[in-house]
C-alpha cells in the first residue's frame, strides 16, 4: 500500500504535531477540525514550530514554513477525507465524540483506508466496533512533541489484521519513526502507568506533601527523567489527563484510578497546562 495522502482528524496539540510531521516528510495532508478558528490557530502553530526547528537544527536543511504548509489542506468538511489512503484520528478523549467521528469516517473514507487512533486510553477494539472495517483499525499512540519523538506505541486491537500491522509499520517508517507493538488494553502500556503516576503526583500536591517544583525535581534528579510528572501533565494537557484517568477508572473499576479532586478542579477552572498558559506552572 503506497501511502501518499493522509487524513488527520483533530487539530489540537497532537493533531498539529502529526500534521506537521507528515508534511515535513513529503506527505499530502488533509487536516480536519470543527471550526475555522481552530484550523487557523493550527496553521499558526505549525508555522511557528517549523521556525523554531530551524533555530535548533541550523546544520540541517530545513524547508520553509510556506513550503511545508502547501502540503496541508485545512478543512472543516470531512468529505475531503474521501481522498485519504490512511487516517490518523486525534480528537478529544471522550467516547461519545470519538464514536460519532468513526461512524462518519467509515461512511466517507475508501474501503481500503486504514484508521489509526492516536488515543491516550480508549481501547482500540471498542473504536473498531463502530466501523465496518475492524481489521483495518489500529492504535498509534504518538508522543508529544510528535516531530521530535522517534518512537510510537502501536496497539493491536482484537480484530486488527497482520496486513494492517505491516501497513502501520511501513507508514511509521515513512515518517521517520519506529514502533513498539502492544496488545489492546485501556491505557495500553505507557498511559496505564503514566496516568497513575501523574494522578498520584497531583494527590501529593493536594495533600501538601511537597510543592510542584520539588515533586518534579525528585523525578529529574533521582531517576534521571527529563521532565517530572506535573511538568509532563502540563505538556500533555490537564483536560486530556483527566479524560484518560476517567477512562481507566471506568474500564477497570479499580479505585487506584480515581481522579484526584485537585485535578478535576483545575480542569474546571480552565487551567489546562501549556496550551492554556497555566497549569501547575505558568507559561507565557
Amino acid at each position: 500500500m503506497n501511502i501518499q495522502t493522509v487524513g488527520v482528524v483533530g487539530a489540537g496539540v497532537m493533531g498539529v504535531g502529526v500534521a506537521q510531521n507528515l508534511a515535513q516528510t513529503g506527505h499530502q495532508v488533509i487536516l480536519v477540525d470543527i471550526s475555522e478558528y481552530i484550523l487557523d490557530k493550527a496553521k499558526h502553530e505549525i508555522r511557528n514550530n517549523i521556525r523554531f526547528q530551524g533555530f535548533f537544527k541550523k546544520s540541517e536543511t530545513t524547508e520553509t514554513p510556506d513550503t511545508v504548509l502547501k502540503r496541508i489542506e485545512f478543512s472543516t468538511n470531512y468529505k475531503f477525507l474521501e481522498k485519504a489512503d490512511f487516517v490518523l484520528e486525534n480528537v478529544t478523549e471522550k467516547w461519545d465524540i470519538k464514536k460519532q467521528v468513526y461512524s462518519l469516517l467509515d461512511s466517507i473514507c475508501p474501503a481500503d483506508s486504514v484508521f489509526a487512533a492516536n488515543t491516550s486510553a480508549i481501547p482500540i477494539t471498542r473504536i473498531a466496533s463502530v466501523t465496518k472495517r475492524a481489521e483495518k483499525v489500529i492504535g498509534m499512540h504518538f508522543m508529544n512533541p510528535v516531530p521530535m519523538k522517534s518512537m510510537v506505541e502501536m496497539i493491536r486491537g482484537f480484530h486488527t489484521s497482520e496486513e494492517t500491522i505491516e501497513i502501520g509499520k511501513k507508514f511509521l517508517a515513512q515518517i521517520g519513526k519506529e514502533c513498539i507493538i502492544v496488545n489492546d488494553s485501556p491505557g495500553f502500556v505507557s498511559n496505564r502507568v503514566l496516568m497513575l503516576t501523574i494522578n498520584e503526583a497531583v494527590f501529593l500536591l493536594q495533600d501538601q506533601v511537597s510543592t510542584a517544583e520539588d515533586i518534579d525535581k525528585i523525578f529529574k534528579t533521582c531517576f534521571g527523567h527529563k521532565m517530572g510528572p506535573l511538568e509532563t501533565a502540563d505538556l500533555i494537557g490537564l483536560d486530556t489527563i483527566l479524560f484518560s484517568i476517567e477512562v481507566l477508572y471506568e474500564s477497570f473499576n479499580d479505585s487506584k484510578y480515581r481522579p484526584c479532586t485537585l485535578l478535576k478542579k483545575m480542569v474546571d477552572a480552565g487551567l489546562h497546562g501549556k496550551k492554556s498558559g497555566k497549569g501547575f506552572y505558568v507559561y507565557q
